[in-house]
Formats: structure tokens, sequence, C-alpha cells
């Protein structure tokens, strides 16, 4: 793969949800390449099918997974650059804080912090090589100081705040290259997440709807931020 692929983006957790649609219309953007990373690699298969623009499928379980090892699969290694990274994976775990297990812990720090930190160490090199690259961290209105907060997101909500407070120390180490950071705190949506932690909420938006802003977002916002936590949520939860 080489810049003949014109402006090519890499998301996490594309199989499903918000990341599913982000895919899809980044996809549907003029100049675009989306390599979609999850671990169902069926529904990785069904999502490229369904895209009317080149979806590149890329099965990787972030929760489990050597992440250095992703710079060696054979999709990455014929890349010449990355343009775009948007660490959009989630994991959460809905329990009393007395009950969550140290594996539940574990699991959801690994999904939701170390591997958009240890992915963007391996995957650098690539943005280094992008004329104006773009770090989008997907986190939660939960994870702000001060937002409401409820029980049993103890593990979630901690796990999105440390990802804020990494985007803002990506953004300073990054400052004196081409290399933008900006994390989107989401409030609810309609997706599979949003029902296990709130069952019978009703979400005021989509998830097509919240991908387009995402899309929009990870095209353009380097252009107006960098190391911003910013809020998108009509409300609360």
């Amino acid at each position: 793969m080489n810049n003949s692929l014109g402006k090519i983006i890499l998301i996490t957790g594309a199989s499903n949800g918000i990341g599913y649609e982000t895919a899809l219309q980044l996809a549907n953007e003029p100049g675009t390449t989306v390599i979609a990373v999850a671990r169902n690699e069926k529904a990785l298969q069904e999502l490229s099918n369904k895209s009317q623009g080149p979806i590149i499928p890329l099965v990787f379980d972030l929760e489990t997974a050597d992440y250095k090892t992703i710079i060696d699969h054979p999709v990455i290694k014929k890349l010449s650059h990355l343009d775009i990274l948007i660490h959009n994976a989630g994991k959460l775990v809905n329990k009393p804080f007395e009950d969550i297990t140290e594996e539940e812990l574990k699991g959801c720090y690994s999904v939701n912090v170390l591997a958009p930190f240890l992915l963007t160490q391996a995957l650098l090199p690539l943005l280094k090589k992008a004329d104006k690259a773009h770090i989008v961290h997907i986190s939660s209105i939960g994870g702000i100081q001060g937002s409401v907060k409820f029980p049993g997101l103890s593990a979630y909500s901690t796990s999105k705040g440390a990802l804020s407070i990494l985007t803002e120390c990506l953004a300073e180490e990054f400052s004196q290259t081409n290399i933008k950071v900006n994390c989107l705190a989401l409030g609810a949506v309609k997706t599979e997440m949003l029902s296990r932690a709130f069952p019978g909420y009703e979400a005021p938006l989509t998830a097509a709807e919240m991908g387009n802003y995402v899309t929009r977002f990870a095209l353009e916002g380097n252009t107006y931020f960098n190391g911003k936590i910013i809020p998108v949520a009509l409300s609360t939860p």
C-alpha cells in the first residue's frame, strides 16, 4: 500500500456500533482508505462487503494481543503512512465496585487505556510520515472530571478518564511534529454498550448520527484543535 490509497485511516472497534458506522462513512469519503480493526472477523467482512468505499479488515484482539505485533501484520507492513488513527474500541464493566474482579479491571484497562497507548507507540513511525496526522481518542462523558457519575461504572469511567489525560500528554509530546491528538467524550448513543450500562434507557442519538460527527471531526478537527477533550453529548447519561 502506498500514497495511491490517498488518506489512510485506521479505526479500532469497527465491528459494531459507532466504530462500524464511522468506518462506513469514512470509507465513502473521496480519496480515503479505511483499515477496520476488531476481533470479529465475520463482522469485519460484513462491514467491508457493505461499504461502497475501500475498507480493509484487520482482525486483532485488543484485550489479549501483543500490541507491538500489529506493525508486522501484512496489512500494516504495506503502508507508506497513516493519516488518521481512531481509538474507538471500548470495553465496559457494569458491576458494583466491590464485585469487580482483578481480571475484569485489567480487561477494561487493556482495551480502554493500554491499547490506545501501545498501538500509538507501534504506529508512530507511520503517523510521522503523514503530512498532517490526527489521533482521535473516543472517550466518554463519564471520564470527565465533574460530570455525573453512575454506580457500577467505576472501572469504565476511570479508564476513560485516563484516556482523556493521555490525550493532553501526547499533544504536548508531539507538539513539534505533524501529529495532533484530540479526544471526543461521547454521551448517550444507541449502542449495545449503552444498553448494558443503562438497560431500558433510550438514547437521543443513533450510532450512525454519532458516526457522522466522528467522521467529520477525524477528517477536520486537527485543523482547529490539539490536546482537547471535547464533550459530545445531548443528555446525561
